[in-house]
């Protein structure tokens, strides 16, 4: 009996939202590599555990911004928070890749249809949230516009 693949082999794609006055993207690009920590949601911990060294990531300031500005990759999966007060919560490392050429706005991404189901529409607060690899590409082709 043949054994079963991965359930994936080729890297997921993901969004990581922060606030610009607690972590910038200019701040992950200086620092060139970050533990993704204080994040105190279980679904976005769920998310955490999911992630895997390879996997790519779309840096999303907000609050002021609002927008996607830069692409990073996950260098370390899972391990514990030494923020957390608790156990059981997690980070993981991430490393600076490139800005974007031009900003994704929120309001672009509500304006294409392609990204109606998008987790940043519909769950507008997770920090952490999946993405399909169509819509990882469509982001990133909306940055060279």
């Amino acid at each position: 009996m043949a054994t079963k693949p991965a359930p994936s082999d080729r890297p997921a794609y993901w969004l990581v939202k922060s606030e610009p006055e607690a972590y910038a993207w200019t701040d992950l690009v200086r620092d060139g590599r970050t533990a993704w920590t204080g994040v105190r949601n279980y679904q976005a911990r769920i998310h955490l555990n999911a992630m895997r060294p390879g996997d790519a990531v779309l840096f999303y300031e907000s609050v002021t911004t609002k927008a996607v500005v830069g692409l990073a990759q996950v260098t370390k999966p899972a391990f514990p928070d030494t923020t957390a007060d608790e156990p059981g919560w997690v980070a993981v490392e991430l490393k600076a890749g490139h800005a974007l050429p031009h900003p994704v706005t929120l309001a672009q991404i509500k304006a294409e249809p392609s990204l109606a189901q998008i987790g940043l529409l519909r769950q507008s607060r997770l920090s952490v949230l999946p993405l399909i690899q169509a819509e990882f590409a469509k982001i990133v082709s909306l940055a060279g516009k």
